[in-house]
């Protein structure tokens, strides 16, 4: 495997394990409002996530020395972006829609942000698949 395809898997690793965590904590028995105690878990999740990648990213690096990119690593990128940006553009549109339909503003938020990380994880996976099929 490349640095870059390494650097995927521990992306989709940390993603996996800070949000679906605090996915798994909010979700359940969920307020119309955003309350303060899923503002400060959310706030776990992002410090959980920076602290996946500073680890993991540094174990990459420090075992893996060859960090060039050429034009496939450019453009498996791109694909991967690509993918990710119509997902996230759909979840948006899913969000607005959720901000009329529904009241409060938690559906709203969770909406917006599970998309987020949809999006994030299919570009990862996109980039993954391209790197094990040779593209």
């Amino acid at each position: 495997m490349s640095f870059h395809e390494k650097s995927l898997w521990v992306m989709l690793i940390g993603l996996i394990l800070a949000f679906g965590g605090y996915f798994a904590v909010v979700l359940p028995g969920h307020t119309l409002e955003v309350q303060p105690q899923q503002v400060v878990l959310f706030v776990v999740a992002v410090v959980g996530l920076v602290i996946v990648q500073i680890v993991g990213q540094s174990i990459v690096a420090i075992l893996d020395r060859k960090t060039g990119t050429d034009e496939r690593d450019r453009l498996i990128a791109l694909k991967g972006t690509r993918n990710g940006a119509y997902l996230l553009a759909t979840g948006v549109f899913f969000a607005l829609c959720a901000a009329v339909w529904v009241p409060g503003n938690f559906v709203f938020a969770h909406v917006l942000l599970a998309f987020w990380v949809l999006a994030q994880l299919l570009e990862i996976a996109t980039q993954l698949y391209s790197y094990r099929r040779g593209v």
